[in-house]
């Protein structure tokens, strides 16, 4: 049997005892998912530094418009140096 799994989150408490026997019983590998955590999430690091860098605007944006232009420009001037500080930071 072959199963193409690209993650499953299990959270270890509530799984099946059927399940975890088997998923055992036909080797299919299993990793141990944490629990979500943002924290542990490097883009919502990334959105507070777009949120910061939005806020320094001046003039900040005043409308939709504005705001959807200020993200789009900001979010292709994060340096890829701050995005991998982040992600190696985890």
């Amino acid at each position: 049997m072959v199963i193409h799994v690209a993650s499953v989150a299990f959270c270890w408490p509530h799984v099946a005892r059927i399940c975890t026997h088997f998923l055992e019983a036909e080797n299919v590998p299993v990793l141990a998912w944490p629990a979500y955590s943002p924290d542990m999430s490097p883009i919502e690091h990334v959105w507070d530094v777009l949120d910061r860098r939005i806020r320094q605007r001046v003039p900040v944006p005043t409308n939709i418009q504005q705001l959807r232009t200020a993200i789009e420009e900001e979010w292709t001037n994060i340096p890829q140096a701050t995005i991998d500080n982040l992600i190696n930071s985890m």
